[in-house]
């Protein structure tokens, strides 16, 4: 006898149900894609204990009438697609015809739908069987209720986490879903309480404000993009709103939620050295493309997903978001903390935003001018002054504190040739306004004013940029110039690191590392670019090579990028330098004109800003 054997219906949709359904969250987000699909205005998800015990899902869409109510819990029915040629330019969420099926295999189903132009239907469904099928009264659109989900498969049961983890699921299903078609009004309950609600009117950023908070909302920016295959629209958050992981890149494609790694890498490339380290923007994208171009039939999950000409998108995103920067005034405005307010009913999953905090390195409020009454008396009468005049508070110090407080300085050739080049180069209109010089603090922060309030100016922070301009355009173009050194040095490295340096040697020459062999494992250094830091051209020399060494997949583009990274920190003024009147004015010009003075190479702010409203408020000067 045959060991073959062919699986009944009942056995089948389990094993199909392992892919489609595991978790509450891959429930409601068929359930929600269909509802979707039948051209919904308005969908309400009402869920209890995590949706492990309940999850209905009420629709006003097209409906179903009797006949496909008997054909739709068989595997494979589907209403999406006709033959093999619609496979290939999908335009609906759910085409497979294997989710139904698979949820009623797992869990106690009920169906109430209707067309509007006749009677209802009722089904209810029993470990994938139909125990239950009757004519009802019914509004147009579909109602559906899980329960017990799970029940009959204990050991995936098993694994489910906690109520709190599959409600945060579930939550991330609907806000992405909710973004995704900001036109659908979406209602999202969890035991009773309402914890999402849109209006359904098209407002993108409307949505965006109820799942992440009006604060966050006032910090993102309009993002347009357009090329002959992709238009691309959407929002992108100011560089001071950041949070730890990528999870908050929604990518939006013909209106289905998608994740895609090259995709992603364009939108931080977009954002280059203004994101702190390790943190990662919110963006929301809508893109709109030819159905051909994509191929979301490559996982059940339907998360994935081939896209051509995808090199492209990315750039065209890219782009977008610099272009956006480019535009715009990036200072951020420190503001008071804010008493707590009396609880109120929250927009969407505050559970899931707290678990990974917003990091506001400097959060922006544009806070109206309000009428107020100035509370002042004879003794606080307050201060006029011309902004437009520099007013310098000295700090006294002993000439031995001034000699052992400043680092180490550097040659001026350096230094001027950096600020020599930005100013040369940008002819464009100067992105932060007119900074008037009051003081330093602890020889690291220069305090500057004007009509706007005061502004606090990392020194460091300043000059890597500045110094980051300059390098980044000379590692592009090395120049012939060189210098030649009187006594040329050696480097030695192991075997392994050798192979690595000689596949490199020329990637090595393209940002100003010029080796020659000298015997096995060892390598002569005679000669640089002139424009190396001064005194520090060894040592740049050797941690380039490292860097090669310990990235040896590191591409050209990404090296100059990480050559003028480090060649701008090095011997950039170091906190503890106190600076000279005339050295301050010249330091802050020039980052004026640089073409990026918000932040330092590595995402760190270089300024900010105190409002004069907002002084006026710590002084309770006004009320």
């Amino acid at each position: 006898m045959g060991k073959i054997v062919q699986l009944d219906d009942q056995l089948s949709n389990k094993i199909a149900a392992g892919e489609v359904v595991e978790r509450p969250a891959s429930v409601v987000k068929e359930l929600v894609e269909n509802a979707i699909d039948a051209e919904s205005s308005e969908i309400s998800i009402e869920i209890e204990e995590g949706g492990l015990s309940k999850i209905r899902i009420v629709d006003n869409g097209s409906g179903m009438d009797e006949e496909d109510c008997k054909l739709a819990f068989f595997r494979h029915a589907t209403s999406k697609i006709k033959n093999e040629r619609d496979l290939f330019q999908i335009e609906t969420l759910g085409f497979r015809g294997e989710a139904l099926p698979s949820i009623a295999a797992v869990s106690h189903l009920e169906l109430k739908t209707s067309t509007g132009d006749a009677a209802g239907t009722y089904v209810r469904i029993e470990a994938g069987k139909v125990a239950e099928f009757k004519a009802t009264d019914s509004r147009k659109g579909t109602e559906m209720t899980i329960t017990g989900l799970f029940y009959n498969t204990p050991a995936r049961l098993k694994h489910m986490k906690t109520v709190h983890t599959e409600l945060a699921n579930v939550a991330d299903v609907i806000n992405r879903q909710a973004m995704a078609h900001p036109d659908i009004a979406f209602r999202f309950f969890h035991n009773g309480k309402k914890l999402l609600s849109t209006t359904g009117n098209g407002d993108l950023l409307q949505v965006i404000a109820a799942i992440y908070g009006y604060n966050t909302a006032r910090k993102m920016l309009p993002l347009h993009a357009e090329t002959i295959d992709f238009t691309v629209t959407g929002y992108a958050a100011k560089p001071e709103l950041t949070r730890a992981s990528r999870q908050y890149i929604s990518l939006v494609i013909n209106g289905r939620y998608i994740k895609n790694f090259t995709i992603s890498k364009g939108i931080q490339q977009g954002y280059h050295t203004l994101l702190p380290i390790g943190r990662y923007p919110i963006v929301v994208l809508h893109i709109k493309m030819n159905p051909t171009l994509i191929d979301v039939n490559v996982h059940p999950s339907k998360l994935e997903a081939r896209i051509s000409k995808e090199q492209d998108l990315a750039l065209a995103i890219e782009n977008a978001i610099k272009g956006i920067f480019k535009r715009i005034e990036l200072i951020p405005e420190q503001t008071l903390p804010k008493k707590k307010e009396p609880e109120s009913e929250q927009p969407a999953f505050q559970f899931q935003h707290d678990r990974s905090k917003v990091r506001e390195e400097a959060p922006v409020q544009e806070v109206k001018e309000p009428e107020f009454k100035t509370v002042h008396s004879e003794e606080t009468a307050p201060v006029t002054r011309d902004f437009n005049e520099p007013f310098i508070v000295k700090e006294e110090l002993k000439s031995d504190d001034y000699e052992t407080n400043q680092s180490e300085p550097e040659t001026r050739d350096e230094l001027e040739m950096a600020m020599d080049y930005v100013k040369e180069t940008n002819d464009s209109e100067t992105r932060i306004p007119p900074l008037y010089p009051i003081g330093q603090m602890h020889g690291t922060y220069i305090l500057a004013q004007n009509e706007n309030g005061l502004y606090i100016i990392d020194q460091h922070a300043a000059q890597e940029r500045i110094k980051y301009e300059f390098y980044r355009e000379k590692v592009g173009e090395i120049d012939p110039v060189v210098q030649e050194l009187l006594v040329p040095f050696t480097l030695e490295y192991n075997t392994s690191e050798s192979a690595i340096i000689d596949s490199r040697i020329d990637d090595l020459a393209k940002v100003g590392v010029f080796l020659e062999s000298f015997g096995r494992n060892s390598y002569m250094v005679s000669a640089h670019p002139v424009w190396f830091p001064k005194g520090a051209e060894q040592n740049t020399i050797e941690e380039l090579i490292q860097e090669v060494v310990d990235n040896r997949a590191i591409d050209v583009k990404k090296l100059r990028e990480e050559a003028a990274i480090m060649m701008s920190c090095k011997k950039s003024i170091k906190a503890n330098r106190h600076l000279r009147d005339d050295e301050v004015f010249t330091l802050l010009e020039t980052l004026r004109q640089s073409i990026d003075p918000y932040t330092c190479p590595h995402g760190r702010p270089i300024i900010i800003h105190y409002s004069t409203y907002e002084m006026e408020k710590m002084f309770k000067r006004v009320m």
